[in-house]
């Protein structure tokens, strides 16, 4: 299975900001350069993930992006469902139609690999994810010049 771009970003940012320190806040620009995407794709992740209550944004001075507590417990499996959307592995129903769609096994095997592909990331929480070696790298990540 393979995660949209959009969910990759998102996992990307909420990693980046739970290591974040007090001292100096984390802005979308600069979360997206330091993971190395354009700004404009970073800041529609972020508000989704401002949607769904796993980060703060707050604006002026003083201001910045934060992990909330909610962000920081969050299952790995249930902010990639999340993200991802309910779309079937393949397009079954795509236009045209699959010609097999109504008397295919293969439809319902992949569901059921994506279903456990989901539940084996479950029990891990973003705080998880950020544990040594990756937090420390996470930290030393400074931006990128544009190409």
């Amino acid at each position: 299975m393979r995660l949209t771009k959009f969910t990759d970003l998102a996992l990307r940012a909420v990693m980046r900001l739970a290591v974040a320190d007090d001292e100096e806040p984390l802005t979308t620009r600069r979360v997206a350069e330091e993971v190395a995407v354009p700004h404009a794709h970073m800041a529609k992740v972020v508000t989704r993930l401002q949607h769904l209550g796993v980060v703060e944004a707050r604006r002026g001075r003083g201001g910045g992006l934060a992990l909330t507590d909610f962000g920081r417990r969050s299952s790995v499996g249930w902010l990639a469902r999340t993200l991802e959307g309910d779309e079937e592995v393949v397009g079954c129903e795509a236009d045209p139609p699959c010609p097999l769609r109504s008397a295919c096994r293969l439809r319902g095997a992949l569901r059921e690999a994506q279903d456990a592909f989901y539940r084996a990331l479950d029990p891990l929480t973003v705080a998880d994810l950020v544990r040594s070696p990756t937090g420390p790298v996470l930290l030393s990540l400074t931006p990128r010049p544009p190409s």
